[in-house]
Protein backbone atom coordinates (compact mmCIF):
# COMPACT_ATOMS: atom_id res chain seq x y z
CA UNK A 1 0.00 0.00 0.00
CA UNK A 2 1.17 3.37 -1.26
CA UNK A 3 0.04 6.38 0.59
CA UNK A 4 1.13 10.08 -1.16
CA UNK A 5 -0.44 12.91 0.72
CA UNK A 6 -0.41 16.38 -0.68
CA UNK A 7 -2.20 19.76 -0.14
CA UNK A 8 -0.21 21.38 2.14
CA UNK A 9 1.87 24.84 2.38
CA UNK A 10 1.73 28.35 4.06
CA UNK A 11 -0.96 30.06 5.22
CA UNK A 12 -2.20 33.08 7.21
CA UNK A 13 -4.76 32.78 10.89
CA UNK A 14 -7.93 31.97 9.81
CA UNK A 15 -6.85 30.61 6.08
CA UNK A 16 -7.85 27.34 4.83
CA UNK A 17 -6.12 24.50 2.77
CA UNK A 18 -7.38 20.94 1.65
CA UNK A 19 -4.91 18.29 1.86
CA UNK A 20 -5.41 14.87 -0.14
CA UNK A 21 -4.16 11.33 0.58
CA UNK A 22 -4.40 9.43 -2.26
CA UNK A 23 -4.06 5.62 -1.56
CA UNK A 24 -2.83 2.64 -3.94
CA UNK A 25 -5.45 0.03 -2.86
CA UNK A 26 -8.32 -1.40 -5.04
CA UNK A 27 -10.52 0.07 -2.94
CA UNK A 28 -11.50 2.18 0.31
CA UNK A 29 -14.06 -0.20 1.63
CA UNK A 30 -10.64 -2.48 2.20
CA UNK A 31 -9.19 -0.27 3.92
CA UNK A 32 -9.34 2.47 6.72
CA UNK A 33 -7.58 5.99 5.94
CA UNK A 34 -6.55 8.53 8.76
CA UNK A 35 -4.76 11.65 9.34
CA UNK A 36 -2.44 12.59 11.59
CA UNK A 37 -0.23 15.22 12.64
CA UNK A 38 2.96 15.93 14.62
CA UNK A 39 4.20 19.22 15.67
CA UNK A 40 7.82 19.81 16.47
CA UNK A 41 9.10 18.61 19.47
CA UNK A 42 5.48 17.04 20.34
CA UNK A 43 4.12 13.53 19.76
CA UNK A 44 2.31 12.40 16.83
CA UNK A 45 -1.55 12.92 17.14
CA UNK A 46 -4.40 11.55 15.53
CA UNK A 47 -6.67 14.05 13.34
CA UNK A 48 -9.40 12.87 11.61
CA UNK A 49 -9.87 8.90 9.90
CA UNK A 50 -12.39 6.69 8.15
CA UNK A 51 -12.86 3.66 8.87
CA UNK A 52 -13.20 0.57 6.21
CA UNK A 53 -17.31 1.18 5.95
CA UNK A 54 -17.14 5.06 6.38
CA UNK A 55 -17.32 5.63 9.76
CA UNK A 56 -15.74 8.64 10.80
CA UNK A 57 -14.29 10.43 13.91
CA UNK A 58 -12.22 13.39 14.20
CA UNK A 59 -10.32 14.66 17.40
CA UNK A 60 -11.71 17.49 19.53
CA UNK A 61 -9.32 19.89 18.78
CA UNK A 62 -10.49 20.23 15.04
CA UNK A 63 -14.12 19.70 15.45
CA UNK A 64 -16.16 22.44 13.29
CA UNK A 65 -13.17 23.59 11.27
CA UNK A 66 -11.78 20.16 10.14
CA UNK A 67 -14.04 18.05 7.29
CA UNK A 68 -13.28 14.59 6.39
CA UNK A 69 -14.26 13.35 3.01
CA UNK A 70 -13.46 10.47 0.41
CA UNK A 71 -13.72 9.57 -3.21
CA UNK A 72 -14.01 6.32 -3.37
CA UNK A 73 -13.66 6.04 -7.21
CA UNK A 74 -10.42 7.97 -6.67
CA UNK A 75 -9.34 6.01 -3.73
CA UNK A 76 -8.44 9.37 -2.14
CA UNK A 77 -9.79 10.88 0.94
CA UNK A 78 -9.36 14.61 2.08
CA UNK A 79 -9.20 16.91 5.00
CA UNK A 80 -10.81 20.24 4.40
CA UNK A 81 -9.41 22.85 6.71
CA UNK A 82 -10.85 25.99 7.70
CA UNK A 83 -9.99 28.94 10.49
CA UNK A 84 -6.62 27.60 10.47
CA UNK A 85 -4.76 29.02 13.71
CA UNK A 86 -1.05 28.40 14.89
CA UNK A 87 -1.68 25.28 16.76
CA UNK A 88 -2.59 23.48 13.80
CA UNK A 89 1.19 24.00 12.21
CA UNK A 90 2.96 20.39 12.08
CA UNK A 91 3.25 17.95 9.46
CA UNK A 92 0.76 16.04 8.53
CA UNK A 93 0.46 12.08 7.57
CA UNK A 94 -1.89 10.04 6.36
CA UNK A 95 -2.14 5.82 7.06
CA UNK A 96 -3.86 3.46 6.26
CA UNK A 97 -4.86 0.00 7.88
CA UNK A 98 -7.28 -3.05 7.65
CA UNK A 99 -7.99 -3.82 11.34
CA UNK A 100 -8.85 -0.46 12.39
CA UNK A 101 -12.30 -0.31 14.18
CA UNK A 102 -14.02 2.47 15.51
CA UNK A 103 -12.41 1.52 18.70
CA UNK A 104 -8.71 2.26 17.56
CA UNK A 105 -9.14 5.07 14.73
CA UNK A 106 -7.45 7.22 17.31
CA UNK A 107 -4.57 4.78 17.41
CA UNK A 108 -1.25 5.26 15.54
CA UNK A 109 -0.15 1.60 16.00
CA UNK A 110 -3.83 0.20 14.41
CA UNK A 111 -2.12 2.16 10.80
CA UNK A 112 0.74 0.04 9.28
CA UNK A 113 1.04 1.89 6.32
CA UNK A 114 2.45 5.82 6.21
CA UNK A 115 2.91 7.95 3.92
CA UNK A 116 5.28 10.55 3.82
CA UNK A 117 3.54 13.81 4.98
CA UNK A 118 3.22 17.18 3.54
CA UNK A 119 3.99 20.75 5.76
CA UNK A 120 1.03 22.95 6.99
CA UNK A 121 2.41 26.01 8.41
CA UNK A 122 0.21 28.95 9.72
CA UNK A 123 1.50 32.27 9.99
CA UNK A 124 -0.06 35.03 12.44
Amino acid sequence: VQLQASGGGLVQTGGSLRLSCAASVRSLNAYAIGWFRQATGKEREFVAGFTRSGGSASADSVKGRFTISRDLAKTTVYLQMDDLNAEDTAVYYCAAGRSVTASNIRTRSAYPYWGQGTQVTVSS
